[in-house]
């Protein structure tokens, strides 16, 4: 595919997603770039939220479309913010009222430990029945305070499984190697090999 159109208008995600599909030379532009508005994500799984997202700029444009959903999940809080971990702190959107948020909820909290989830969605183009899907986990735990200034989202709060460093302190192409969307990016390369 030469081109393919990111159903998200984060610019910390289309960077990530561009390094990743650097290799194959496939052009990222974002749904944001096309004057394609945001798609609703009133579903309860990672799943329902990427499919919508694909659904729409696939129709949207009748170009390849890629979507992501993904979020930080908290044992001790239950899994949240999940889902919604883009709006946890409410509107407008805001990485650093999100991390404040979570900190809070988890001030009096023992259990630190976190994982985060992403759920890639390719749709080849309107009409495909069986897009593409991939799933992976990046396990850890969450900070006292955030460290670093790479990455976005929860990643000064995020401390890989294995690692002293917080996810926003990883080089990028170190990020994108062990991260939740470079392996999800991983598997969904390895089914479009097999493609005929």
């Amino acid at each position: 595919m030469k081109s393919i159109v990111l159903a998200s208008g984060n610019p910390g995600k289309k960077a990530e997603i561009e390094q990743l599909l650097a290799p194959l030379g496939t052009r990222v532009i974002t749904q944001v770039e096309l004057g394609i508005t945001e798609a609703e994500e009133p579903y309860d799984s990672f799943f329902e939220n990427a499919m919508a997202k694909a659904r729409h700029v696939c129709f949207a444009t009748r170009l390849p479309a890629l979507a992501d959903d993904s979020g930080i999940c908290v044992d001790a809080l239950g899994g949240a913010p999940g889902v919604h971990s883009a709006h946890y702190a409410g509107e407008p959107r805001s990485d650093a009222r999100n991390n404040e948020k979570l900190l809070f909820e988890l001030k009096d909290k023992n259990n630190r430990a976190a994982h985060y989830v992403c759920v890639l969605v390719l749709m080849r183009g309107p009409g495909d029945i069986e897009p593409l899907v991939a799933q992976a986990e990046w396990r850890g735990e969450i900070a006292h305070a955030p460290r670093g200034t790479n990455g976005f989202g929860y990643d000064p709060l995020f401390l890989p499984q294995g690692m002293e460093k917080s996810a926003a302190e990883l080089a990028p192409a170190e990020k994108n190697r062990i991260s939740h969307r470079g392996q999800a990016l991983a598997k969904l390369l390895e089914l479009l090999r097999r493609e005929p």
